[in-house]
């Protein structure tokens, strides 16, 4: 419901942000020809290059709020931050473009006429703009969208571009030819410098750039507080549109249940999400130790081939009868086994060390193979014990 009402706002918002720039561009134009401006004409332009945007932000709405597919596994959001990219881009050669013009009139002074249709028309761009500024940046703030606010921001680069189409028209009728294109460039460089914050934020996230580090600290250290966590490690965050997404690996007790350390998993994807707003995406991998710290187990054999050693050596050694089940732990750099026995064997003239004995004496013949533990139940079915 909330990626549809977020999506209903910027639509809403930018079509009429359209439709406006769209009369606004008209008026300048037919004003700027007939008051002989062409600052006016050149804003009026430039009120048409804002439907351009218009359109990149209509699209990116529509497609950054549709569900991850087979194609983007991740989600649609990342169209959102390539469309603030685009914005970042066509703000900053609008910017460039007025510097530029600003420099040309210094050398190319224009004789006007019809002031007042002119400064009309200019103010008339100004107060609308204005407005389609606010009311699009407290939607961008409402839905927390850096497209919407490069957008917003675009409308005001409109606004001052028209500040200084204005007080370029008021400073010729008082003699003052060139203050229209100081103003201009002063307006210019403002433009490029927001385009560059614009863009700089868009380029990080699309290098998924993590989070801010405080951010990062609150919640390693609300997930080292979940039972059953005993560190954090290998937190990693990532940016995706509006959202957040982030992977951790969590240390706990190497000798937990598969059971148990996935519902430490799940403690650890809720805890996260309820202390990131706009995290969506957690992956939890579950380490029984620190594999940053621990070598990895690349020469160990893995289950398959470990219980065929296993497997093997028991049937040699005449002591793979009555084992109901092995369980490994890969454990510092060893394979540790437990091997499950019903209690029925202890009544045959064997006591539980005599059988822990042969059997460790089996395994220790196996290489990477470490401790050796018996446990002794009822039956295969039921829940075992140590005795």
């Amino acid at each position: 419901m909330d990626s549809l009402n977020r999506k209903k706002a910027s639509q809403k918002i930018t079509i009429i942000g359209a439709i406006i720039d769209l009369f606004l561009a008209i008026f300048k134009v037919v004003a700027g020809v007939i008051g002989n401006s062409g600052a006016l004409i050149a804003d009026g332009i430039h009120s048409f290059s804002d439907l351009l945007s218009d359109g990149v932000v209509l699209y990116a709405a529509k497609h950054s709020s549709e569900k991850a597919d087979e194609d983007h596994p991740y989600g649609h959001q990342k169209f959102e931050t390539v469309a603030t990219l685009g914005l970042a881009i066509i703000l900053a050669l609008v910017g460039f473009g007025i510097i530029f013009n600003g420099f040309e009139r210094f050398n190319n002074p224009a004789v006007l006429t019809q002031i007042n249709l002119l400064l009309g028309v200019a103010a008339i761009s100004i107060i609308s703009k204005e407005l389609l500024y606010w009311y699009t940046l407290k939607v961008a703030k409402t839905y927390n969208s850096d497209m919407l606010k490069a957008n917003a921001w675009h409308h005001r680069s409109d606004a001052l571009s028209s500040v200084v189409v204005f007080v370029g028209i008021l400073g010729t009728t008082f003699g003052y030819v060139y203050l229209d294109a100081v103003a201009a460039i002063i307006v210019g460089l403002m433009i490029v410098y927001i385009a560059w914050q614009l863009g700089a934020g868009a380029t990080k996230e699309l290098v998924d750039t993590s989070i801010d580090a405080d951010q990062i600290e609150k919640l390693r250290y609300v997930l080292g507080q979940i039972s059953g966590v005993n560190s954090v490690h290998s937190l990693r965050t990532r940016k995706i549109g509006h959202t957040i997404s982030a992977d951790v690996h969590v240390q706990v007790d190497p000798f937990l249940s598969v059971s148990e350390g996935h519902m430490i998993s799940v403690s650890v994807e809720r805890v996260a999400k309820k202390c990131l707003k706009n995290l969506t995406d957690v992956t939890v991998h579950i380490d029984p130790e620190d594999d940053e710290i621990t070598a990895p187990y690349e020469n160990l054999p893995e289950r398959a081939q470990a219980l065929g050693m296993l497997t093997k050596a028991l049937f040699n050694n005449n002591c793979d009868g009555e084992i109901d089940r092995i369980q490994l732990h890969y454990l510092a750099g060893k394979i540790h086994v437990d091997f499950y026995l019903p209690l029925s064997c202890l009544k045959n003239d064997k006591s539980h060390d005599e059988i822990l004995t042969k059997l460790t004496e089996t395994v220790n013949e196996l290489y990477g193979f470490g401790d050796v533990k018996a446990y002794f139940g009822k039956t295969k079915d039921n829940d075992k014990h140590d005795t």
